[in-house]
């Protein structure tokens, strides 16, 4: 009898949301210190951050999905940031599988906050075998030698 849980059937209609407090650390300012232009920004939600956090609702929606050696990588992203956001508000993502093409899932998003809609479009993440793709990286920085 073998360890590994035999997940159920991934399909087109999966939902799944997040919340996130925005605090100093999810804005523009704090993106990255080696990116002086970004020090003087005004301090609201980063878009990087928006992407990210619209990652992690996607990778949680999948985890009962996927078996122990899989995991999702993201592959493309077409999202538009529409309005800002204070630190102290909500944002909520708003994930959806809308088409499933054998290791290819691409989702429907969306961010709120308390004010409405501050972020959305499509984002597409492929099913990888984890241990296949860090050989593969492996492989990589030997070449890159």
């Amino acid at each position: 009898m073998s360890n590994t849980r035999e997940p159920p059937i991934l399909a087109a209609g999966l939902r799944h949301s997040e919340r996130l407090a925005v605090t100093p650390f999810h804005t523009v300012p704090e993106v990255d210190d080696a990116w002086p232009g970004f020090r003087d920004m005004p301090p609201v939600f980063a878009t990087a951050m928006m992407i990210g956090f619209i990652e992690q609702t996607c990778i949680e929606a999948l985890r009962p999905y996927l078996t122990d050696e899989q995991r999702t990588v993201g592959t493309h992203v077409d999202i538009s940031h529409v309005a800002p956001t204070p630190v102290g508000m909500s944002v909520t993502a708003d994930v959806e599988l809308i088409a499933v093409e054998e290791r290819s899932l691409l989702f429907k998003v969306s961010c709120c906050d308390e004010a409405g809609l501050i972020g959305g479009g499509t984002h597409r993440r492929a099913i990888i075998d984890l241990n296949r793709f860090t050989r593969r990286l492996a492989d990589k920085r030997l070449q890159a030698r």
